[in-house]
């Protein structure tokens, strides 16, 4: 008699789907095999399909705060972790694209990256891409961690990362969780204290992109730069 769980068979079965041709597994099933690399010794379809349930897409599921993953049962640090390993891969092979070009021709690169890595989280986070004199990207590096809306940048801190990496220019970009990328005063405010400090080595501050999930504002376009 086999004495191997039940979910041996199903999940053997899923795997022969998946060689078969990937397009026929349901959404739940591909969470049931990401899940079962982690969860080895357990049935991982009622997790799947809880997951599903409460954040209901992949997309919503994958980009699921941990704080909000941690609350479904089941869910530990050990697949936490996987979560964001599986993002950060999906972020650097999206990226990548950008990161090869030669050059960034305006803010249609750097917005398409900044979504990827900052559309979707639930805190502000400043990031800048450094960039040579002709506009090759030297860095895409975060400058800060915040709030769910607020976060605290310096300017002399940006600029020292500038002058490390020997940038003739850059573009400072920070998301907005609630959705509304229009600047704040103080983003305003800040984005002149930066341009500012810019100037007095030299560095031009070429602009400033808000992103949303789903928008981006840049203080260029609008006149505000």
């Amino acid at each position: 008699m086999d004495s191997k769980p039940h979910f041996h068979g199903h999940r053997e079965r899923l795997r022969q789907k998946l060689k078969k041709d990937p397009r026929q597994l349901a959404d739940y099933e591909i969470l049931e095999l990401v899940l079962g690399t982690v969860l080895t010794r357990c049935d991982t379809k009622p997790l799947a399909k809880e997951l599903l349930s409460r954040f209901k897409t992949l997309h919503g599921v994958l980009h699921a705060r941990p704080a909000e993953l941690r609350a479904v049962t089941g869910f530990g640090q050990s697949l936490e972790n996987q979560w964001l390993l599986l993002r950060e891969l999906m972020t650097r092979c999206l990226e990548s694209p950008v990161r090869e070009r030669a050059t960034l021709s305006g803010p249609t690169e750097i917005v398409a990256m900044a979504r990827l890595r900052l559309g979707s989280l639930q805190h502000e986070e400043f990031w800048a891409v450094f960039l040579d004199n002709q506009n090759r990207l030297l860095a895409w590096e975060r400058i800060s961690t915040g709030t769910v809306n607020t976060t605290m940048i310096y300017p002399r801190d940006l600029m020292e990362m500038a002058l490390g990496y020997k940038a003739s220019s850059l573009v400072i970009v920070h998301n907005h969780p609630g959705g509304n990328p229009v600047p704040s005063t103080p983003d305003v405010e800040i984005t002149r204290q930066i341009i500012r400090s810019g100037q007095a080595l030299g560095i031009r501050v070429l602009d400033h992109i808000i992103v949303t999930e789903g928008d981006f504002y840049s203080l260029k376009d609008e006149g505000l730069v």
